[in-house]
């Protein structure tokens, strides 16, 4: 993803040197664009249902509307954006069936990475999860949230690497970021950070000691896709968040 402040300026009226480029750099802005506003999506900074200002994101940077409305196509196409012709454009809510679709679908995998880990667990992973656990301790001993958030991705990353399947692990990261904007109350206080740390050593060593069935088990208690387990999460979730016409 490119920064904001590399975007080449398009200004309305402004002809380019090379009028057979033009095509070109405005799908460069375009593609520039829709990367910056499917990161800021993804990571809830756009919330659910948030409108969103054609205009508004022209003059934010510095473009005409044209490679805008290209970028909001394309994050339509990718049910990022909805374009209502009565509402106008917002970022894309999901239904809470979806997302409880998406929670399940994660944890299935996550669950299977975490066996092949198991499976294929060798001394220089051993030695990666203990520096993750190591990391994801020191975060919740301090009680920095941000930090453990951080220790929390690393820590399951490791898994991913160490599942040696990148098939396996290109979809759960592309499921995550699908699922990343309604996680938005994860880990935010003690008792989360608590109990996820619980998990994450009992997780590691069931993957150390080679027991794949447990660290399957483990993991997928992990994701909160489970009845007790998502009724909690739903419960701190904003409920405009959910588009409850497609339940």
């Amino acid at each position: 993803m490119k920064p904001v402040a590399d975007l080449t300026a398009e200004r309305d009226g402004a002809a380019p040197a090379h009028p057979a480029a033009a095509p070109r750099m405005r799908a460069s802005l375009a593609n520039d664009i829709r990367e910056t506003l499917q990161a800021e999506i993804e990571t809830g900074q756009l919330a659910p249902g948030m409108p969103i200002d054609e205009r508004a994101l022209a003059a934010r940077f510095n473009v005409s509307r044209t490679p805008v409305r290209e970028a909001l196509q394309h994050l339509a196409a990718r049910e990022l954006v909805m374009i209502s012709p009565r509402q106008g454009m917002t970022v894309a809510r999901l239904s809470i069936a979806k997302v409880r679709s998406m929670l399940e679908y994660i944890g299935e995998l996550e669950a299977l990475c975490a066996r092949f880990c198991a499976r294929r667990a060798s001394d220089t992973l051993r030695e990666a999860l203990d520096r993750a656990l190591m990391a994801c301790q020191q975060a919740a001993v301090e009680g920095d949230a941000g930090e453990y958030a951080r220790a929390n991705a690393l820590f399951h990353d490791t898994i991913y690497e160490g599942s040696r399947n990148e098939c396996l692990a290109d979809q759960i990261r592309a499921a995550r970021r699908q699922s990343a904007r309604y996680r938005v109350a994860d880990l935010r206080n003690r008792s989360q950070i608590s109990r996820s740390l619980q998990e994450h050593f009992e997780i590691a060593r069931a993957i150390q000691a080679g027991d794949e069935a447990k660290a399957a088990e483990v993991m997928r208690r992990h994701v909160p896709a489970g009845t007790t387990g998502f009724s909690e999460f739903l419960a701190a979730v904003p409920r405009h968040f959910f588009d409850f016409g497609t339940d």
